[in-house]
């Protein structure tokens, strides 16, 4: 069986899509859809000096996805 995707793995995969999105946005609508990735690469800075991500509070809540601490414990 599948194990489910834990939430660091679906933060992460959730920026990179926003980066590739926001390129394909700059490239092929508007030029200012540029600040949409500046705002995605600095909310993944600040989120790794703070740990504070509002993603991952939305995943965790709405979505339930656990954690990988959660995932390995069987919680």
């Amino acid at each position: 069986m599948k194990k489910p995707m834990s939430l660091e793995h679906a933060v992460e995969a959730f920026a990179g899509f926003m980066v590739l999105l926001s390129v394909a946005l700059t490239v092929f609508v508007h030029s200012g859809f540029v600040w949409l990735t500046v705002f995605v690469g600095a909310n993944l800075l600040q989120q790794s000096f703070t740990g504070f991500c509002p993603a991952a509070i939305v995943m965790r809540r709405v979505l339930r996805i656990r954690t990988e601490a959660e995932l390995a414990s069987g919680t």
